[in-house]
């Protein structure tokens, strides 16, 4: 479809890439990765014909049909969000009008010939309209909007009342709709929740376009791609396979590179030293004059240098105390809209939370409400014992002041920390020299990024609580703020829709579902195995033992209880009562097992930490081995503590369905009353 041969672009004086080269065959997926700046939104100007290349040529197959998707976009106004996403099949609607206009001439043509010629063509339209898929455009409109998180209230609203995130997910709609050959896709995933990404990842697998796609979301790339092309130092390097097999192969040419480099190293070295010892022998001129001649000519292996990347570790925070936030009885409403009502939620020192649920369950006001951004319209809010707390969201952009430098953002949080180490710290976030004096206005959204996490880091806070933290930042950044995250000793409560970024900090997840909130232990992968069935299996018996009395809609009133019905579920509640006892015993005092061998882990750390121990080499040996054994300690009782778990949700699972097979199995968590406790799983 596209042949794109020794292609080449300057900046001013600045060389983005040089000699680039590369085929596209239809149906192929393609991730286009590289650091930031380093000109992939670049090759897509090229590759649409928005832009010239300084060098080379790029050659398209006659009729093909790009579409693209830009990181930024401002859609037209004046229509409605369904209207606007079936604008983009042009020639179904140039077909549409004409045969509008046949139906209208044929009705007042009188003469046969021309009458006969426009039913002709009217037939011909007719069957164009259904090749183009004409019919059912707007149940293909309706279909994919609902995929991307529209509801059908949404689509009859004038575009320009849509925020910026829902702006992108229209034209992505659109362009989804358009079906072209090839799709160019710049960080389609940014704006959306799971629910929608998981629906765009299997559409897009599905689709007969081509796809060249760039992304920071490797979960997304690995499951997408088949071919990799990765833009290093102004130079294409092309790859087979998704972004691991990307990383394996880097790794190896990497090996094989360095190894050719120090034995031609090795190989010069030795040359050098024969010319420099032989130079004057003139019985050995001819070997010399040889030998110089091979140095001229050999083409020298290059070890190209890596690109700089953001470099940072959270510092060990002041300790807090066990229970780090609490909300009883809370709930938050906007005007009449009520979005929690009566959650009960405990975050213990420790935990690493991801908050999980659809656009508008309520994730960011729950994250809010925990870092006092938002006030509870009811209930109460409990902050433990010394807890400080960050917060990082994406409305902080927001108060960045525009003509403030980097410099004066982050010395605004410095306290008195000194000008060299404050600099020193902007530099591992890749401001450096001049860059700290940037002002906040000409910053791109990657930099605004690291500047609010430099300032996150300068309060030290021992709570961090995070909204959509990668986003802006490339896959080497997410790296960086995943190790650093994994060595933080606080507590963390996340929202995010990078799959794999969840699944290596997070410990827990909390579900938002329907203004109810759900704790279980696991990470991303656990929760789609193990525990969003569950959500979705109909209640059990005794939602209507410990409901508030109503009647879901639809269904019909319960019969009212009589004496000995009441008295048998009061039973059944005292056996369920003494069947789960031992087992929730035994998961608090896992609970609390865990704890003290996490005191003493963190006890010998400090001492290992500590110059004085090496002192003494049989100490140090000691306290190593006793590190490991506790290390190895957590890790069994984490496992006893999961089985317990585990073992806990089937007992309510089983217990409830056998009092009522009728209606099912379902989970305990209308016994909770829409509580979530950390560890307790519901």
């Amino acid at each position: 479809m596209i042949a794109v041969r020794g292609v080449s672009k300057f900046l001013g004086k600045k060389e983005l890439f040089s000699n680039v080269s590369f085929h596209i065959q239809p149906g192929e997926k393609i991730g286009l990765i590289g650091v930031n700046g380093t000109g992939k939104t670049t090759l897509f100007h090229i590759l649409l014909g928005e832009m010239e290349p300084d060098t080379g040529s790029v050659a398209k197959s006659k009729g093909l049909r790009l579409g693209y998707l830009p990181q930024h976009w401002t859609p037209l106004k004046g229509k409605s969000v369904l209207m606007h996403a079936m604008d983009t099949a042009r020639e179904v609607n140039a077909v549409r009008l004409e045969m509008e206009s046949l139906q209208t001439s044929l009705a007042v043509e009188i003469d046969p010939e021309r009458s006969s010629r426009m039913a002709m063509r009217y037939d011909h339209l007719l069957e164009r309209l259904e090749h183009l898929g004409g019919y059912d455009l707007e149940a293909r409109a309706c279909k994919i909007l609902s995929g991307l998180g529209f509801k059908e209230t949404d689509l009859i609203r004038q575009v320009e009342t849509l925020s910026g995130g829902w702006i992108m997910r229209l034209e992505l709609a659109r362009l989804l709709l358009s079906e072209p050959d090839l799709l160019l896709l710049d960080e389609p995933t940014n704006h959306l929740d799971l629910d929608s990404l998981l629906w765009l990842e299997e559409y897009l697998l599905t689709t007969a376009s081509a796809i060249m796609l760039v992304s920071h979301d490797r979960a997304f790339i690995n499951t997408l791609v088949g071919r990799i092309m990765e833009l290093h130092q102004g130079s294409l390097h092309e790859y087979t396979g998704n972004y691991d097999a990307y990383l394996e192969e880097k790794e190896r040419r990497t090996q094989i590179l360095e190894a050719s480099f120090r034995n031609q190293h090795d190989r010069i070295k030795q040359m050098e030293r024969f010319i420099d010892r032989n130079r004057c022998r003139k019985d050995r001129a001819r070997q010399v004059q040889s030998r110089l001649k091979f140095l001229e000519k050999i083409e020298r292996i290059e070890i190209a240098h890596g690109e700089a990347h953001v470099a940072f570790a959270f510092p060990d925070p002041p300790r807090s105390g066990r229970r780090v936030l609490e909300l009883r009885g809370a709930g938050k409403s906007f005007g009449e809209q009520s979005v929690y009502s009566g959650i009960d939620l405990l975050v213990e020192r420790g935990d690493r939370i991801a908050f999980l649920g659809p656009n508008g369950a309520g994730k960011s006001t729950l994250l809010k409400i925990l870092a006092g951004v938002e006030p509870l319209t009811a209930g109460e809010k409990l902050v433990g014992h010394q807890v400080s707390i960050g917060y990082y969201a994406q409305h902080q952009w927001e108060q960045l002041k525009d003509d403030w430098t980097v410099l004066d953002e982050a010395s605004s949080v410095a306290g008195d920390l000194s000008q060299s180490n404050l600099r020193n710290l902007l530099g591992s976030f890749l401001f450096r020299g001049d860059d700290v004096l940037k002002k906040v206005s000409v910053l791109s959204g990657g930099e605004k990024a690291r500047l609010i996490l430099c300032k996150l880091l300068l309060q030290r806070p021992n709570v961090l609580l995070l909204d959509e933290p990668t986003n802006h930042l490339d896959i080497p950044s997410r790296d960086v703020l995943e190790r650093a995250l994994e060595a933080f000793a606080g507590t963390i409560c996340f929202i995010s829709h990078d799959r794999h970024f969840i699944d290596r900090i997070a410990e827990k997840v909390l579900v938002i579902h329907g203004g109810t909130i759900h704790l279980f232990p696991g990470n991303y992968q656990d929760y789609q195995s193990i525990w969003k069935k569950r959500l979705e299996i109909p209640s059990p018996l005794v939602e209507s033992l410990e409901g508030d009395g109503s009647v879901p809609e639809g269904r019909d009133a319960p019969a009212r209880k009589g004496a000995g019905q009441k008295r048998l579920e009061a039973e059944w509640r005292n056996e369920f009562y003494r069947l789960k006892k031992p087992l929730q015993d035994s998961i608090t005092r896992l609970e609390t097992l865990v704890e003290n061998v996490q005191d003493q882990l963190h006890s010998l750390a400090i001492r290992l930490a500590d110059p004085a121990t090496y002192q003494d080499g049989n100490l140090a040996q000691e306290l190593q081995r006793e590190y490991q054994r506790c290390q190895e300690r957590i890790q069994q009782l984490t496992g006893e503590w999961e089985q317990a778990s585990l073992a806990l949700e089937e007992l309510e699972l089983d217990y409830w369905k056998d009092k009522n097979p009728l209606r099912g199995a379902g989970n305990a968590d209308s016994l909770q009353g829409g509580q979530a406790r950390a560890g307790t799983g519901s």
